[in-house]
């Protein structure tokens, strides 16, 4: 049996805040910065979605079915890009009609529900699996939770959604000896199975590709090759952010060219076949279980939670904003919920993460304000605002 390469790119851009000082709660309500977010989604089409869309496209038609990729997109991005740039949203449709791309399911606006809140986290999975359905006309089989989070429990509540493959990280700390290159199973969720990162070869592409003080620089197509060839398992999982195509690494760097000879090259060499998760599942038996008992993702060095909620701030915000939700199923104001929906985007509490060391370096490349309090004090004055709207909605009742 073939070696399988299962190549998955994450799509999300969030919906930005305005800045929203102490004396505009209780007067104004709109929160986004409107200008920011048709700025740079309309940038990012241009550097990354359309033109990477293209290639892909391209490299599909030429690998005749044995080119295939897998994609998640929040609903946050799905929403910029019909208010924006809906031509991106047809230049995904185009890939959807190939049959050679599967779309996954995961919450509507990459939020942490699967942390804070089982209702929140079903409301957005139905919500976004149905805007998939919509954009795209096909349903979503196989799942990723924001940023990979994922633990036994967030395992199980996704499994009694209907689904039976999720994409995480192959943590260190969680794989001890194993290897990420096998399909594996939930230890307490056996008809769940789980594709697991290799973050090694992964950010080889999507972080090292234009250090020129990396020992391997320059990243070819026949070196990566090698590379894949070379690997133990079965199955190699190569996840990354799609924006690191154009956005992150930039065009002049090579990263198109290496991604237009990667295809071709794995087909010609023959030893190894693409495949999507759904796919995946079916070609490969589960070699083992593992057991996550508390939640991985594929942030930082730690493979945790703490880029979200590693600090007293965004700890602070994350619980403030999970309290409201009992008052909120009490009304029907739509406008609400949508507002509830977009603070609860994972990227508002990365915003303010503190770490200076390690990864510093990573967050701030993110990270449009100047200091993680700086983003906490928005945050908090938007929340307060929007308590207060709550409240009032009850009232009214």
């Amino acid at each position: 049996m073939s070696k399988s390469i299962c190549l998955y790119f994450q799509v999300h851009q969030p919906t930005r805040l305005r800045l929203y000082r102490f004396f505009d709660i209780g007067k104004d309500s709109h929160y986004y910065d409107d200008f920011a977010n048709r700025t740079i989604l309309k940038r990012v089409a241009q550097k990354c979605y359309l033109p990477m869309n293209d290639l892909l496209l391209k490299e599909i038609s030429k690998g005749k079915g044995k080119f295939k990729v897998t994609f998640s997109i929040s609903g946050s991005a799905l929403e910029q890009f019909d208010r924006y740039a809906p031509e991106v949203t047809e230049s995904f449709r185009k890939l959807a009609k190939t049959g050679c791309v599967e779309f996954l399911c995961e919450t509507y606006n990459h939020s942490l529900a699967s942390i804070g809140s089982v209702e929140a986290f079903k409301h957005q999975v139905e919500k976004h699996k149905q805007a998939i359905i919509d954009h795209f006309g096909v349903t979503p089989t196989a799942f990723r939770n924001t940023e990979l989070i994922y633990s036994n429990s967030i395992g199980s509540m996704v499994n009694s959604l209907g689904f039976n493959t999720m994409l995480t990280e192959g943590a260190r700390h969680i794989m001890g000896w194993k290897s990420p290159n096998y399909i594996y199973r939930d230890e307490s969720c056996e008809s769940l199975n789980l594709l697991l990162r290799n973050y090694t070869l992964s950010d080889d592409i999507a972080f090292r590709f234009e250090n020129r003080e990396w020992p391997e620089w320059p990243l070819t197509a026949d070196k990566y090759l090698a590379w894949l060839k070379a690997a133990d398992g079965e199955i190699i999982n190569l996840f990354m952010d799609y924006e690191t195509f154009g956005e992150h690494r930039k065009a002049e760097s090579g990263i198109f060219d290496f991604m237009r000879a990667l295809p071709g090259a794995v087909i010609k060499d023959g030893s190894m076949e693409f495949v999507t998760p759904s796919e995946a599942v079916k070609k490969h038996t589960a070699a083992d279980d593992i057991s996550v008992p508390q939640a991985i993702s594929w942030a930082d060095e730690e493979r945790d939670l703490s880029a979200w909620l590693g600090n007293e701030l965004q700890q602070d915000a994350f619980n403030k904003l999970y309290a409201l939700e009992e008052k909120l199923l009490l009304i029907d104001k739509s406008e609400l919920w949508a507002d509830f929906g977009h603070l609860q985007e994972s990227d508002h509490l990365y915003y303010m993460c503190t770490k200076f060391f390690s990864d510093g370096e990573i967050h701030k490349m993110f990270n449009p304000y100047d200091t993680p309090y700086e983003a906490f004090i928005n945050y908090m004055n938007i929340l307060s605002d929007f308590s207060i709207r709550v409240n009032d909605a009850i009232a009214e009742k």
